[in-house]
């Protein structure tokens, strides 16, 4: 179990790291300078390391999820329930953000629509937290 929470954590930090860059060094000089050639370019780099940890995430998330607690149990009413049901729930608005990314806004992204790819890093990156915050939650037992 230490190999999947480490390898869960290493994920962790790329994916959220990753968006905490983007969003505080890059984004804010792209959006100055009115250039998504900077944004770009992250991209492309970033994605080479970023998407791998998601899916490490997600194979070592579900994987650390059953240990936690049975599948049959994920949408009981229990706390470690809602930490699951919290950490799928951040799962599906991480994808429907990517996915809306990727085919609405990307193919089409200028100077003019950078303000709204910005809203989407700001999103994101608040999930990629929210991420990390929700799963403090498996340690201490619940989120509060």
């Amino acid at each position: 179990m230490r190999h999947l929470l480490f390898l869960h954590l290493l994920g962790a930090s790329v994916w959220v790291g990753g968006h905490l860059v983007l969003l505080f060094s890059v984004l804010p000089g792209a959006l100055k300078r009115r250039d998504v050639q900077p944004v770009r370019a992250f991209e492309q780099l970033y994605e080479r390391v970023g998407i791998p940890a998601l899916l490490v995430q997600i194979v070592t998330g579900v994987w650390l999820a059953g240990k936690w607690l049975p599948h049959s149990q994920w949408f009981s009413d229990s706390p470690i329930a809602h930490l699951v049901q919290g950490k799928l729930i951040l799962l599906a608005f991480t994808a429907v953000l990517g996915v809306h990314a990727r085919l609405a806004i990307i193919p089409k992204l200028d100077a003019q629509r950078l303000p709204q790819l910005g809203v989407h890093i700001v999103l994101i990156t608040l999930t990629a937290v929210a991420f990390a915050w929700v799963g403090t939650g498996f340690r201490f037992g619940g989120l509060f």
